[in-house]
């Protein structure tokens, strides 16, 4: 059976994301992968602490947090293999053991730029790495270079389909209310 994967798709109004929107003139400046659809398991390349964001690097995300809460964003599911689920689930866990090796490649985003591939060992930037995971398990890219890849190019990518779009704030809280639907026993008199 084939399971799902998510990828989120946001716009915050940070520095940085004013600074990408104004290259890219696209709307979504950020993107992340997440196993869950309550966005629990959400991950990515971005700053580690919320005020800063000079210090970056592979990040669980919290969807309910300041920055992201309040964020424009853009769900899309992806339904993948069983092998295929594992494999980026395996590359996740191993980024989480080994967090502290790797950093945020704010280099690599002036290679996009200049149209030059920039790469730094144990460094990418949020698109680079989720489509260096959709490489490494054979989701096409469509012809694209993963040191090139923006956040809105995903929308472009045919196996992903739209779920959401609005405030990520508004998705949480509706995916919290769904779940806690109040369910009644059924008795039989």
């Amino acid at each position: 059976m084939d399971k799902v994967v998510y990828i989120v798709l946001t716009e915050t109004k940070t520095l940085l994301s004013r600074a990408i929107h104004l290259y890219t003139q696209h709307n979504f400046t950020h993107v992340s992968i997440s196993f869950d659809s309550e966005l629990q398991e959400m991950y990515s390349f971005g700053r580690k602490r919320e005020n800063n964001p000079f210090i970056g690097g592979f990040v669980h995300e919290n969807p309910s947090s300041n920055l992201l809460g309040e964020a424009n964003c853009a769900i899309y599911a992806c339904t993948v293999t069983n092998e295929q689920y594992t494999t980026l689930k395996n590359s996740i866990q191993y980024y989480k053991q080994f967090k502290d090796a790797y950093k945020y490649n704010f280099i690599g985003l002036f290679g996009v730029v200049c149209r030059l591939k920039l790469k730094r060992e144990n460094a990418f930037f949020c698109s680079q790495f989720i489509a260096t995971l959709f490489e490494q398990v054979g989701l096409s890219l469509c012809g694209r270079c993963p040191f090139f890849i923006k956040p809105n190019d995903f929308m472009d990518f045919p196996y992903l389909s739209l779920v959401y779009e609005g405030k990520i704030k508004n998705y949480i809280c509706d995916n919290e209310r769904n779940s806690k639907q109040i369910s009644f026993p059924y008795f039989i008199a």
